[in-house]
């Protein structure tokens, strides 16, 4: 029975561990948001009707404003595409957060939009990648550096070490930015982190947005700024978070591929092959292997310690009849024909009965 490798295994184990993630995901969402969506929808509606009927509007005029009030959104928001606005936007497609708080709307704007998105985000990606690992480098040199200030017994930095040091730096950020946007917005300190973590991991709901009242983008560049900066450094900390976690995986099966060539290259040492039938190592015949050995440093099949010839480049021995006579390989019939024969020097009393043998040789 051929059993699974490992790296097969934790593929195997990856997949359905990510969709039993997403059933309870959906279990946990169900419970917690569908009572309170059926009581806002009929909220809604009891408010709707109520406006309906104070002023006398029509369900078509009240759709009419509906349409305009979801449309005028992003507008009185204040300006969207000047530099800095536009700026923002750019930076919101190529990482990939599309918070959807404003939209081109030309057609130029529209195909615009995705060649640069198709040639930015692997651009972005590569980019955070690589500062990301850059951080990493910096951070096991600092950690080194610190351990042998402190005189420690050991200054090496695993992997593990990076680690907790990224995730907590990504704390951090998280913490730091959540009490940031609760002063400058006006949020709560949950809201806050909520959209912090929504933006750091790329997600983008688009339900909280910075910079998006009062006309911000224009009139408080310093602020614009440090939006900018948050998102550019919180992304950088993330990425290499996650270029750790990635590589700590990738490890693994490296390492468990290794093994598998290790166990293989073994078994393939102890095992015997003859050009169609192969001896293992207790003693048994398997005809029909077509293998060819990959190892040339081989021993005899008659296990004689004795045989120290060295082959240069082909087999030590090889085959000289046919393999469904291997049973008689070493009969005490003489032979006719003259072969070469192999002698031990122990004495000569064993010197002249393997030469009366008229051996044959084989390969293994």
């Amino acid at each position: 029975m051929l059993t699974m490798k490992k790296q097969n295994v934790r593929t195997l184990s990856l997949i359905v561990c990510t969709f039993t993630y997403l059933l309870v995901g959906a279990a946990v969402f169900d419970a917690l948001e569908s009572e309170f969506e059926t009581s806002k929808r009929e909220e809604l509606d009891k408010e709707e009707s109520s406006i309906r009927d104070k002023y006398n509007i029509s369900r078509d005029d009240l759709e009419t404003l509906r349409r305009n009030i979801i449309r005028s959104v992003p507008y009185k928001a204040g300006t969207q595409w000047k530099f800095a606005g536009a700026f923002y936007f750019a930076l919101t497609v190529i990482t990939t957060i599309g918070y959807g708080h404003s939209t081109p709307q030309t057609v130029g704007g529209k195909v615009f939009c995705m060649f640069y998105a198709l040639s930015g985000i692997p651009l972005c990606i590569v980019m955070f990648q690589s500062v990301g690992e850059r951080l990493n480098t910096f951070v096991t040199f600092l950690v080194k550096h610190i351990r042998k200030c402190f005189r420690m017994k050991s200054t090496e930095v695993m992997q593990t070490h990076l680690i907790f040091i990224a995730m907590n730096l990504s704390t951090i950020v998280l913490v730091s930015g959540a009490a940031i946007f609760s002063h400058f917005e006006g949020w709560t300190y949950i809201d806050s982190f909520y959209y912090c973590f929504i933006t750091l991991t790329t997600i983008g709901f688009g339900d909280l947005v910075a910079l998006q009242k009062d006309n911000m983008l224009t009139k408080e560049p310093q602020y614009v700024t440090f939006c900018l900066i948050f998102i550019l450094f919180g992304l950088t900390v993330i990425s290499a978070a996650m270029n750790l976690l990635v590589l700590r995986f990738l490890t693994m099966n490296t390492v468990d591929e290794k093994r598998a060539e290790m166990e293989a290259a073994a078994a393939a040492r102890g095992a015997v092959r003859l050009e169609g039938d192969v001896i293992t190592a207790n003693g048994s015949v398997v005809s029909g292997a077509q293998e060819t050995p990959e190892y040339n440093d081989l021993i005899s099949v008659c296990s004689c310690s004795c045989y120290n010839l060295r082959s240069k480049g082909k087999p030590r021995y090889s085959v000289t009849r046919a393999p469904g006579k291997i049973s008689h390989l070493l009969t005490m019939q003489a032979t006719s024909t003259k072969e070469d024969s192999h002698s031990c020097t122990d004495d000569s009393a064993s010197f002249m009965q393997w030469q009366n043998l008229g051996k044959k040789r084989a390969s293994i």
